[in-house]
């Protein structure tokens, strides 16, 4: 399919087989030992994993080649998608919850993942960055209907183009039908003490009952 190594996963918070499982997918260039330190400050109901992408940059790792920041290769995300996919199903079988946490590159994979298939993931938060558009992946109004989303971003950010993330605000907000949940924090692209306090109360605000597979 695409000669990618199996994945690297560092895991966190509940073991139990059956707590919902959160899936932290970091930004380009840094790893899973990165963001995994978020599981601490998040709610121990959840299982946390975190995952290493799957593109070896030298120093770090990526979810997609890209054409541009925030813009992926539609053919390089379908590869890591449908990697990340297998990955999946041995790791949280159809019936187990599955949210989704990305930051930076890491949220327009999230994003790429929940537009592909809306109905396999209870909830995605799209962390300081971008839906990935023109990407091969559906953006049609109603697509994300129900399916709870966060969205956060840092006023001064300007690793994320200002046009990619109005794109992302105007599609969540209207055409996606998605139940969304936005902020705006001081700073720039990084996370705050509050961005992760807010995370956290998503994370427990959601009704994480059987998956919707």
């Amino acid at each position: 399919m695409s000669g990618f190594p199996p994945a690297v996963v560092v895991t966190a918070g509940s073991g139990d087989a059956s707590a919902p499982l959160v899936v932290l997918l970091h930004g380009r260039g840094s790893h899973e030992g990165e963001i995994v330190g978020l599981a601490p400050y998040l709610p121990d109901s959840f299982a946390y994993a975190a995952v290493r992408a799957p593109i070896d940059l030298g120093g770090g790792f990526a979810w997609f080649a890209n054409r541009g920041i925030g813009r992926p290769v539609a053919e390089s995300l379908r590869d890591t998608m449908d990697w990340f996919r297998a990955w999946l199903a041995e790791a949280a079988p159809e019936g187990r919850p599955v949210v989704l946490v990305g930051f930076s590159g890491g949220a327009a994979f999230a994003g790429g993942l929940l537009l592909d298939d809306p109905e396999r993931f209870a909830a995605a938060a799209v962390l300081y960055g971008t839906m990935p558009f023109d990407a091969g992946v559906p953006v049609t109004p109603g697509r994300l209907r129900g399916v709870p989303v966060l969205i956060q971003r840092g006023a001064t950010d300007t690793m994320i183009p200002a046009e990619l993330y109005d794109r992302t605000a105007a599609y969540l907000v209207g055409e996606s039908g998605a139940a969304l949940e936005a902020h705006l924090y001081p700073g720039g692209h990084g996370f705050t003490e509050q961005a992760v306090a807010d995370l956290a109360a998503w994370l427990g605000s959601l009704a994480m009952g059987p998956s919707r597979v």
